[in-house]
């Protein structure tokens, strides 16, 4: 499939664009918003061979997470955040929860949102304190209505899925979900 724009905008600044420029640049977007989710499965794609150190590739512990939330009957759009929660590893190791709850924002609820971006802070519980962290630094969150929904999916699924003898399903049982939540609307 082609993507090249038919015609593209001439303008130099915002200010000097048209409508006509406006309503070209509409129709592309249509057609970038349709390849949004083949471009996320690229992107845990990136993380297949990607340990950083972990017993398990960051793919695997993506798909780790999202299969235990869906065997433990969570519906689509946990699983969904559950397997997205560290697509930005790679790009933004240190903000990688913001560049996944970015991805997933406009697609699930304000808890899953709260969770995928905040799920970070809440994984360093179990961890911070070998780093020279604070690993009690998510109890500054304990007022967030959100808070022990995080907890517990960091509890559930995020801080064990990292087994090496898991059976998780692959990343092509997912992909019929990432494609109906980042469907063209």
């Amino acid at each position: 499939m082609n993507h090249q724009i038919a015609t593209r905008a001439t303008f130099k600044s915002f200010a000097e664009s048209t409508k006509e420029d406006w309503d070209n640049i509409a129709v592309q977007l249509k057609v970038t918003q349709s390849l949004v989710a083949d471009r996320i499965i690229e992107q845990l794609e990136y993380l297949r061979h990607d340990f950083g150190g972990f017993p398990v590739t960051r793919l695997e512990h993506c798909l780790q997470t999202a299969t235990m939330a869906q065997r433990d009957g969570r519906d689509d759009e946990y699983v969904l955040c559950a397997l997205l929660h560290d697509i930005g590893d790679n790009l933004a190791p240190y903000n990688h929860a913001a560049v996944a709850a970015s991805i997933v924002q406009l697609v699930v609820s304000p808890a899953n949102h709260w969770m995928v971006e905040h799920h970070g802070i809440f994984q360093g519980y179990y961890f911070w304190h070998h780093i020279g962290m604070d690993k009690n630094t998510r109890d500054k969150y304990r007022q967030n209505e959100f808070y022990d929904y995080t907890e517990e999916f960091c509890a559930k699924y995020d801080q064990i899925a990292f087994d090496s003898d898991y059976k998780s399903e692959p990343l092509e049982h997912f992909e019929p979900l990432i494609h109906k939540f980042f469907a063209p609307r």
